[in-house]
């Protein structure tokens, strides 16, 4: 497998090229080369990591059939179409794993319509590109319970990216299940505004326990949240993949992410000519979302609730976000039983009653 660095990308269009001709070359008759493009560095730890499994599982999984080129550190904007570009030059099949890299992939996808792309967490479709992502929502409940049950400041504090309905969806879903079993949970919300920064994750995770949070869960990439609670002796939960081994005796659990089997399907549908664009949407029922290993400190009734919750769910028992559930500003959203259909959650843009932060625009 072939990593490109953004040393790499740093030297344009032109240095782009030339590395992909020296990492690789056409390929051959029944054999595909699949390219990953990656937001954060491969060992972020977290999300980018995860996606870097399921790059390896795929080249584990089909040997000399395919060949795999990774490139990390891409930046979501210019450089990400440069990147996305070149590959589409000579490979059949481009993950893109960033929701800022939504529309560059777009695209990309006019420009080589014999290419097949899919992109995560986006909401934009071709002929050619895909989406893929993962109700990671599901998983945000089963901790939220968590939480709500583990504070003794009544205060969890969030450590959030970006406000795009992805993250959104996991906030409500976090303060819902913990106000549900603590009716006095308040939640605080730091916007970091990147995916991977340790440096303001960290500051973010110091500001939040400063203000009396006393669980802190995240939707960033790196795993300095969970150092600092370890030296605050707070709670936290992991991200994307398991963290536990930054924090043994405060992380909580962890919220995991697996890709490999979505990416074994799409290039094992390539490789027979199968393929199709297709808008794939998976959380605890598939094992796109999982729940770690629960810390031996949660009491057992808690525990019990918890992975209670997360068997209901995966039964169709159970969904995160069911009436009664009014909007921050009042206003009814879902009426006494009712479900959010997938289109109300995948565009998100407001806080549910109760959360106190501003929703920045």
């Amino acid at each position: 497998m072939h990593t490109i660095s953004r040393r790499s990308i740093a030297k344009g269009a032109v240095g782009i090229a030339a590395m992909l001709a020296m990492v690789g070359h056409a390929a051959a008759a029944g054999k595909i080369k699949v390219g990953f493009v990656y937001v954060g560095p491969i060992g972020d730890h977290g999300w980018t990591y995860q996606h870097n499994q399921g790059a390896e599982a795929v080249r584990k999984e089909f040997g000399d059939k395919v060949e795999v080129t990774v490139v990390e550190n891409v930046p979501e904007g210019p450089d990400a179409e440069r990147v996305i570009t070149q590959l589409a030059q000579d490979h059949q099949l481009i993950f893109t794993t960033s929701f800022g890299f939504m529309n560059p992939t777009l695209k990309a996808a006019a420009a080589f319509p014999n290419v097949k792309f899919e992109h995560a967490t986006g909401f934009k479709k071709a002929d050619n590109m895909g989406l893929f992502n993962g109700r990671f929502y599901e998983g945000r409940h089963v901790v939220g319970l968590i939480a709500g049950k583990m504070t003794k400041s009544n205060t969890i504090g969030h450590i959030a990216s970006f406000p795009i309905p992805e993250v959104v969806m996991g906030i409500n879903a976090t303060f819902l299940a913990a106000r549900k079993v603590n009716p006095a949970v308040k939640m605080k919300v730091v916007w970091v505004n990147t995916w991977f920064d340790p440096g303001k994750e960290g500051d973010a995770a110091k500001a939040l326990i400063d203000q009396g949070a006393d669980v802190i869960t995240q939707h960033t990439d790196s795993p300095a949240a969970i150092k600092v609670a370890a030296e605050r002796k707070v709670w936290t939960v992991g991200q994307a993949s398991d963290m536990a081994q930054f924090g043994p005796e405060v992380v909580l659990t962890s919220i995991v992410d697996n890709w490999a089997p979505h990416y074994i399907t799409s290039v094992k549908s390539v490789l027979d000519g199968t393929w199709k664009s297709m808008d794939v949407w998976e959380g605890l029922k598939e094992g796109t979302v999982s729940i770690s290993a629960l810390n031996a400190a949660i009491p057992a009734d808690v525990q019990a609730m918890a992975m209670q919750a997360r068997d209901d769910i995966i039964a169709g028992k159970l969904h995160p976000f069911t009436g009664p559930i009014k909007k921050q500003d009042g206003t009814e959203w879902l009426k006494e039983g009712q479900t959010a259909p997938d289109g109300d959650m995948l565009g998100m843009n407001f806080y549910v009653e109760g959360i106190e932060a501003e929703l920045p625009k």
